[in-house]
């Protein structure tokens, strides 16, 4: 309902001002990109990518200042749950597009893994890798958590149901002998989670999103944590069973007092419906990869830099949107 009435103000908006006493209302064209909590990386890279694609009547002309997006179209970044949500959200057709952890996605498109039982998402398509998402274990600096299996009876986090987050806590919990049964689970997102470590409701929190994640570098600056290590024997279990994992450390720096941490990643995707217009995912490919996008990318925030066309197909587990692979086989980067 909210949907159908920003579209319906944005087009009596057009209606009103007409442009060279022209109506594009007839001509404009919605698009939305399902991300995640408004603290973390998610949203903040579904809003640059969505500025980037959209170009409303009116816009000056690509390389003049203007937007390099799709003729008419007017992109919007939506705030979720995270990956399993923006799945289910683009299966059932309440959203055009989404961001997913490329496990999550693979997992839902096959029925297989943590979505075994389900109905497979046949629907589902790719339309670009964008980045590594790591997996953070935060912890205050002064407890007594220095390792995943020091979780055991205390107050975690493991984000919402319907997050990948979620999903990845309880596999790492896995991968090191536990189970939610042997830690006393919480289901906070975002600032909710951050604070509630602060505050002391909670011992320790999961988080997985591009570093720097907001929620993360505002909680550092604010209290002294730590990132718990995910690695040794637990972590090359979980790469070693999941192909979609890999042991990619933290850069020292990232977070205000703290060094160099190692844990595991996942890839963060883009992902459509088979039911979306081929020329329309054709042409938002396009101008995702536009040279002009680049500058979008390099400046809009810190993970821009690593959205590029030599991983826009890295670990990519579902198939192509047929719009998206016209674009990458005319690019050169698809046989």
């Amino acid at each position: 309902m909210i949907k159908n009435i920003f579209k319906s103000l944005i087009m009596i908006f057009f209606l009103t001002i007409g442009l060279g006493g022209k109506s594009f209302s007839q001509e404009l064209k919605f698009f939305t990109i399902g991300t995640g909590g408004t603290s973390y990386t998610y949203y903040p890279v579904g809003g640059m990518i969505a500025n980037a694609i959209s170009k409303p009547p009116g816009s000056r002309e690509c390389g003049k200042g203007g937007s390099c997006g799709v003729p008419n179209l007017i992109a919007s970044a939506v705030s979720s749950r995270g990956s399993v949500d923006n799945v289910n959200a683009i299966i059932s057709g309440l959203r055009n597009s989404g961001f997913a952890q490329s496990d999550v996605a693979y997992w839902a498109y096959t029925g297989t893994g943590t979505m075994e039982g389900k109905a497979p998402a046949k629907d589902l398509r790719t339309i670009a890798a964008l980045f590594e998402e790591h997996i953070h274990l935060v912890a205050l600096k002064k407890s007594n958590i220095n390792s995943v299996k020091d979780l055991k009876g205390k107050r975690v986090s493991l984000d919402e149901p319907g997050s990948g987050t979620y999903v990845d806590a309880k596999l790492i919990l896995d991968s090191n002998g536990l189970s939610t049964n042997d830690i006393k689970a919480e289901a906070l997102k975002g600032k909710a989670a951050t604070d509630a470590l602060r505050n002391g409701k909670v011992d320790a929190i999961f988080v997985v999103a591009g570093y720097p994640t907001g929620a993360i570098v505002e909680l550092a600056s604010a209290v002294d944590i730590k990132l718990v290590p995910i690695d040794g024997a637990g972590a090359k279990g979980l790469t070693d069973k999941y192909g979609f994992f890999s042991q990619s450390p933290i850069p020292s720096g990232t977070y205000e007092g703290i060094g160099e941490v190692n844990t595991v990643a996942v890839g963060a995707q883009w992902f459509t419906s088979a039911k979306e217009d081929n020329e329309l995912i054709y042409q938002i490919t396009k101008a995702l990869w536009n040279k002009e996008t680049r500058k979008l990318m390099d400046f809009g925030h810190a993970k821009g830099k690593t959205i590029t066309t030599d991983t826009a197909l890295a670990g990519v587990g579902v198939p192509l949107h047929p719009g998206a692979e016209k674009f990458y086989k005319e690019a050169g980067l698809l046989k």
